[in-house]
């Protein structure tokens, strides 16, 4: 394999925003260390919160002890049809980007053995969750002029010039597709202790791209210019573990707790690498190099609340135990292991959900909310005016994540029929355009290089619209 580094000092926020490609750190918090949670209409209908409740395939989403809680077979596929809105906002003007996807966003099932034996232990369930999502995400920004970038030339006749370029517009764009499967096994003992585990096997399909243009004043011509190490592609595998327990306090009250691994990744990734020739001009090579990468572990506590057969309420607080970490293979690894050992914020979620049954209905609601990944940042950065200073950011590259989610649903005796809503929410300050000139980490066009030591930074709101539907049969 082939292996680039970048020799970096330093490991200031500032300094790493210029050196390496945002959508890096974006990705590995945002894909790689938050794997899909797309389940079943009802689990997206009430926002993911089932820790301590169960019954179905989408306690492995969760807790798979859930697992131990069914006593009957079950399986079921979901339509998922999903919205992806950004608003990206710089000076004044505002670019909006609309992404709609359908797919089967899930499909699972749940096999029960009952054990006719007088032992305590009921039941020993198998359980299997597939679960899918886009990872597709366009972020496009608007220009503003009043940001000039200075650059030494030579014209047509050999004589140096400098040129001036104007900043006129950035997108990142990403396409892809991220896939968790889930295998679990749960146990009933004396249907008042439930203890489950699963394997989980994860895979990552994506393309990275970002860029810019910007106008030279010299000949009054757009030139489109792609970042260092991009666009690069990236195929990934990851695997990892989940451990978990239910118990009945009383009929009425459940407490879970289940504690997820790290997910070990294995990356391979084909990416872009600009130089400029002896005779001025900028060409590229592509290359190969292999990345390993640990999310972060994750630990979930529940409550549940179900008072009678037709009401049912339950909490999920998840915690982050550990901080996203790359094997060290170079010193792009040791800065990017730097960046996350000062800045990243442990994750923390919470999650309630809420289902009422009026005879064959079903009513469900839910909310999460998730904190920002990122303490404040201060970074060099443009103001609208053109100005570049020292500025101190929150929600800088990620934010925090609000997600509201309603369903309905019907129960036919062995089939069932179940739709969802979800709206989730975000708001982040997006840097972009940074790039250290003596590490050759700005961006290129064909004729020639540009760099600056300062970010542009928009406010992007991200709005996504999610629609499910599920057909299932109980067996």
């Amino acid at each position: 394999m082939l292996k680039k580094s970048l020799v970096l000092i330093g490991v200031t926020a500032a300094f790493y925003l210029q050196a390496q490609d945002i959508s890096v750190i974006r990705n590995s918090i945002d894909v790689y260390s938050n794997t899909p949670m797309t389940g079943s209409s009802k689990f997206n209908a009430m926002a993911g919160s089932n820790g301590a409740l169960g019954g179905d395939a989408t306690s492995l989403l969760t807790n798979p002890a859930g697992l131990g809680v069914a006593i009957a077979g079950d399986v079921s596929a979901t339509l998922s049809i999903t919205g992806n809105k950004n608003t990206s906002t710089l000076a004044g003007s505002s670019v909006n980007y609309n992404i709609t996807k359908g797919n089967i966003g899930n499909a699972g099932g749940v096999a029960t053995f009952q054990l006719m034996t007088e032992s305590p232990w009921k039941f020993i369930n198998l359980g299997a969750s597939i679960s899918t999502q886009s990872l597709e995400n366009y972020v496009e920004t608007a220009g503003n002029t009043n940001i000039s970038i200075p650059k030494n030339l030579v014209d047509d006749s050999g004589n140096a010039v400098v040129g001036n370029l104007a900043y006129l517009g950035h997108a990142y764009n990403r396409y892809g597709t991220q896939t968790k499967f889930n295998l679990g096994v749960g146990a009933n003992y004396n249907n008042s202790l439930y203890l489950g585990a699963s394997i989980n096997m994860h895979y990552v399909d994506l393309e990275q791209y970002d860029s810019a243009n910007f106008g030279l004043d010299l000949d009054n011509t757009i030139y489109s210019f792609d970042k260092q190490y991009t666009p690069f592609s990236e195929k990934s595998n990851g695997f990892s573990a989940t451990l978990g327990v239910i118990g009945k306090i009383t009929n009425q009250l459940r407490l879970g707790a289940s504690i997820e691994s790290p997910t070990w990744w294995s990356m391979d990734r084909i990416y872009s690498d600009y130089y400029t020739g002896t005779d001025g001009l900028v060409y590229f090579d592509n290359f190969i190099e292999d990345r390993s990468f640990r999310s972060p572990m994750k630990a979930t506590l529940s409550g549940a609340f179900v008072p009678t057969k037709n009401f049912a309420i339950n909490v999920d607080y998840t915690l982050g135990l550990t901080k996203p970490k790359y094997k060290v293979q170079g010193e792009a690894e040791s800065e990017l292991n730097s960046f996350f050992s000062d800045s990243y914020k442990n994750l923390s979620e919470i999650r309630v959900g809420a289902e009422y049954r009026i005879k064959a209905f079903r009513l469900r609601g839910g909310y999460s909310y998730a904190s920002s990944p990122f303490d404040a940042m201060t970074i060099s950065s443009f103001s609208n005016n053109g100005v570049a200073g020292d500025n101190n950011y929150s929600d800088l590259i990620l934010g925090a994540r609000n997600t509201i989610g309603a369903g309905l649903g019907y129960d036919f005796g062995k089939f069932y029929v179940d739709a969802a809503y979800q709206n989730i929410s975000s708001k982040y300050k997006n840097p972009f355009l940074s790039g250290n000139e003596s590490y050759g980490t700005g961006y290129y066009s064909g004729d020639f290089d540009v760099a600056s030591p300062s970010s542009v930074v928009s406010d992007v709101k991200n709005i996504r619209n999610n629609f499910f539907l599920t057909v299932g049969w109980k067996f």
